[in-house]
């Protein structure tokens, strides 16, 4: 698999030795990873906890004074190199979040404690680590992700490359984000440690709630080997009902039903609402769930599990008070009736009492008991687009958009400008790459693919207009020369 570790004219490894990917994902499916290493009495658990840091830079083109040429460089590097502009000064900060976790789990381990975390760090920022030459930063991360005296504490969960919002990133284009990931990780860390990433973690929280794409998300997933997704406990709500999840704290099986019939599930493992941040900084689920109990779940008692999920690097809280706070609860919890678990550890426990991925409570994405009040499954999408206008003319707000972390931010609505390059962009490069077979493994392929995962980076929405949508731009017209002139 020496593929994997060879990056391409400066680029990372994101295509061409799928079937090495597929068959380390396949390595473990059916049996246990975490279980037989797992040192956590489940039988003794009243409750338990879990938090999971999610951990992202953009690729922008600001490595040179003129935009048109300007060399894409990671944005920790840009701030590194302009102290002085707004809070570029975090930098060095966010460069120790990136790494810290690399001296908390040794530390406590050698003290005999049982830490617990889920890490996700997306494909840019990963990239940009090796871009800049951070040696120190990957090196702690392999330790913990490799050394198995760690590697029962840590659990990474899968992501999207390029922090792609599912909901309006083409179906097409959001595989190729996981797989991407996929191939990146296992060239930094190894088959070995792919095989055991079971989770994924969507950018922004944003869930699909439009049944089609809904349904292509939870295919990709499957297809590519996970077993769960974390969710917004608001992005989803109860078949029948359309109400709000009763037992937050257990998992969920997340059904996902498109406009011709067909139908996929994953588990759905459910973050609830709050502050992210001050949330897992102030490590809220453990006390949470210290004041909980055993719940029943098909016929079995079973401990519940406080989930929360956080940029592990943004914000005061996180910066510093995460720290002593993460410890504490840690040192205290280890060895207690709530420990902390990672969730495919918890699910492992789960499933060796007995208990099924069919007996989990299901789920759905917002919104769509009302499409299905309207429309039967099967009819096609044509009428199934009908039905959906009527909805919206009915109530301006219904809408297919999705559920992300928070609702006051449309991935659509505003961003015309850039999202028509996107689309352009996406759509040429299907033209031209992906309808005409182009080796994964050639290196045109792994370059104009490189530009297009870059471009759907959701910060390039996120951050408003301005210089940052002229950011995601240029990246679109980059590509369009890239697949004009080369292929």
């Amino acid at each position: 698999m020496n593929e994997l570790l060879e990056p391409i004219a400066q680029r990372p490894c994101l295509s061409g030795s799928q079937a090495q990917i597929d068959s380390a994902m396949g390595a473990t499916r059916g049996r246990p990873i975490f279980l037989p290493e797992s040192r956590v009495d489940f039988g003794r658990a009243r409750s338990a906890f879990a938090v999971a840091l999610h951990m992202h830079q953009p690729l922008i083109p600001a490595g040179g004074g003129d935009l048109a040429t300007a060399e894409i460089i990671s944005n920790l590097k840009h701030m590194m190199d302009n102290p002085g502009i707004g809070d570029n000064h975090n930098a060095s900060v966010f460069r120790w979040c990136y790494r810290r976790m690399g001296e908390f789990i040794p530390q406590l381990v050698d003290e005999g404690k049982q830490p617990r975390v889920m890490l996700e760090y997306t494909g840019t920022l990963l990239h940009g680590f090796q871009q800049m030459g951070l040696t120190d930063v990957l090196g702690d991360l392999r330790r913990i992700t490799c050394d198995p005296r760690y590697r029962p504490c840590v659990e990474w969960l899968g992501a999207p490359w390029g922090h792609a919002v599912a909901p309006s990133t083409p179906a097409q284009d959001y595989r190729l984000h996981v797989t991407a990931w996929q191939h990146h990780f296992a060239a930094i860390f190894g088959t070995e440690a792919l095989s055991r990433v079971r989770g994924f973690s969507p950018s922004e929280m944003a869930l699909p709630n439009h049944p089609d794409t809904a349904y292509e998300f939870v295919r990709t997933l499957r297809d590519c080997g996970f077993q769960w997704v974390i969710v917004q406990e608001h992005t989803v709500e109860r078949p029948g009902t359309g109400g709000g999840l009763e037992r937050r704290h257990l998992p969920h099986r997340l059904v996902c039903r498109n406009s011709r019939g067909e139908e996929a599930s994953i588990i759905a493992i459910i973050k609830t609402q709050g502050s992210d941040t001050k949330l897992v900084a102030q490590m809220q689920p453990y006390y949470e769930a210290k004041s909980l109990g055993r719940w029943e779940l098909a016929g079995r008692q079973v401990p519940p599990l406080v989930t929360q999920i956080a940029d592990g690097e943004n914000g005061g809280v996180m910066m510093n008070e995460f720290p002593p706070k993460y410890l504490e609860a840690m040192r205290e919890s280890s060895g207690s009736e709530t420990p902390a678990m990672n969730a495919t550890e918890y699910l492992e426990h789960l499933f060796a009492l007995g208990v099924k991925e069919a007996d989990l409570p299901a789920a759905q994405p917002i919104h769509q008991r009302r499409i299905w009040e309207r429309f039967k499954a099967g009819d096609g999408p044509e009428r199934m687009a009908g039905a959906i206008e009527q909805l919206k003319k009915e109530d301006p707000r219904f809408h297919v958009e999705g559920g992300s972390w928070t609702n006051d931010i449309s991935w659509v609505r505003g961003y015309e400008n850039l999202l028509g390059p996107m689309e352009r962009a996406s759509a040429l490069f299907y033209e031209k790459v992906l309808k005409r077979a182009v080796s994964p493994g050639d290196p045109r392929y792994q370059n104009a693919l490189f530009h297009l995962l870059c471009s759907q980076t959701s910060c390039f929405r996120y951050w408003g207009q301005g210089q940052w949508t002229d950011y995601g731009r240029e990246i679109c017209r980059r590509l369009e020369a890239i697949l004009t002139h080369d292929f």
